[in-house]
């Protein structure tokens, strides 16, 4: 699965900053605010960025491959 280039690049901003940067934010605000479920968001948003990781990861090696 090779992924094009600008696809690439969103998904790689996305699972670098994006998804850690919000599941802490909500994090953080949930324990001042006493919203619900901060814990859970941050999780999830922890697997999110980390499922998102792997799939460019995948592509990086794919294109590596057919690069050499």
């Amino acid at each position: 699965m090779k992924l094009p280039d600008r696809v690439y690049d969103i998904l790689k901003w996305l699972s670098l900053v994006f998804f850690n940067a919000a599941g802490i934010l909500f994090k953080t605000l949930a324990s001042i605010w006493g919203w619900p479920y901060g814990e859970e968001v941050l999780t999830t948003c922890a697997a999110v960025a980390l499922f998102i990781g792997a799939l460019i990861g995948v592509s990086s090696a794919q294109y590596y491959k057919d690069k050499n």
